[in-house]
């Protein structure tokens, strides 16, 4: 009696566990649909297209703007017992454009809850961008301690046009910075601020050593870059503060800043970075690229 007696509660724990995971894939499934369903394709700068049957993206959209595959997405949507890493959620979660409580939800439902616990907040209180458009002709932008840009403004992509075409989850200026080919990086002075970059990126990390999020994107730029590897294995560590910038547009040719960091307090972990031109030639030429924006669209994407 004792071994059925085991027997069977090890049973009804399989399954009970096994309920548990289909009951959070199956709620992954809706929440994942409400999400997409309250977007719509000119909310993320898509034409409407054909006549629509429900409102909202569709799954090969949310996959396309999210740089994932379509399969995976749609298994992802339909609750399928598959796995989920940081980097994908964190790509899904910006274009759903979650707030705070829906990332931590997302990945608990994806069952990934020590990223939801250290994750920065990918959503800015509304007034956000409307002090960035106040900015303009200043080129400015937010982005939060890992360096994910979460918001800019017209003068910020006139500069950096990639910002606008590049996938949500490669939207990091320090990715950009080191993972872009010469043909299409705009930062010209890379080599004179990388190291002071890199060790800024290294205190920021220091506070989120056990988050997924950040040892993956390390990870993933110590594979891409060999500078930012060699750069990484020194240890250095400096503090945030002014840095000049020069960017080279084809149109225009260079232009000089100075960038300053600005915590909001409004978003914990978020920073406003505004490029000031140092040079009354730099705020002329950033003044024509406002005035010509066909002329500040990259040439070509990789």
């Amino acid at each position: 009696m004792t071994t059925t007696g085991t027997s069977t509660a090890q049973s009804t724990g399989t399954t009970r566990r096994g309920g548990t995971g289909q009951r959070r894939r199956t709620e992954l499934a809706a929440f994942l649909r409400s999400r997409r369903g309250r977007i719509t394709p000119e909310d993320v700068g898509m034409p409407p297209g054909p006549r629509r049957r429900t409102p909202g993206l569709r799954r090969e959209e949310v996959a396309q703007l999210a740089g994932v595959g379509v399969t995976w997405y749609t298994w992802l949507e339909q609750g399928r017992p598959i796995n989920a890493s940081t980097q994908v959620l964190d790509a899904v979660a910006r274009t759903l454009r979650l707030d705070t409580a829906e990332r931590e939800h997302l990945y608990r439902l994806a069952d990934v809850p020590d990223a939801a616990a250290g994750e920065e907040a990918g959503s800015l209180p509304e007034d956000v961008q409307m002090i960035l458009d106040a900015l303009v002709p200043i080129p400015a932008s937010v982005a939060n301690a890992r360096s994910d840009i979460l918001a800019w403004n017209s003068a910020y992509a006139a500069i950096f046009p990639q910002v606008e075409t590049a996938r949500p989850c490669e939207r990091n200026s320090m990715w950009m910075a080191f993972t872009l080919p010469p043909c299409c990086n705009p930062i010209v002075n890379l080599e004179e601020v990388a190291a002071g970059q890199v060790a800024v990126f290294r205190h920021r990390y220091s506070r989120h050593l056990d988050e997924p999020g950040w040892k993956d994107l390390v990870r993933r730029l110590q594979a891409a870059s060999p500078e930012f590897a060699r750069l990484w294995a020194s240890h250095d560590v400096a503090l945030p503060g002014e840095s000049v910038k020069v960017f080279r547009h084809r149109a225009v040719g260079e232009i000089r800043t100075r960038a300053t960091n600005m915590d909001l307090t409004a978003s914990p972990g978020a920073r406003l970075v505004a490029c000031a031109a140092t040079d009354q030639g730099s705020r002329d030429r950033i003044a024509w690229l406002l005035a010509n924006p066909e002329a500040a669209a990259p040439e070509h994407r990789h």
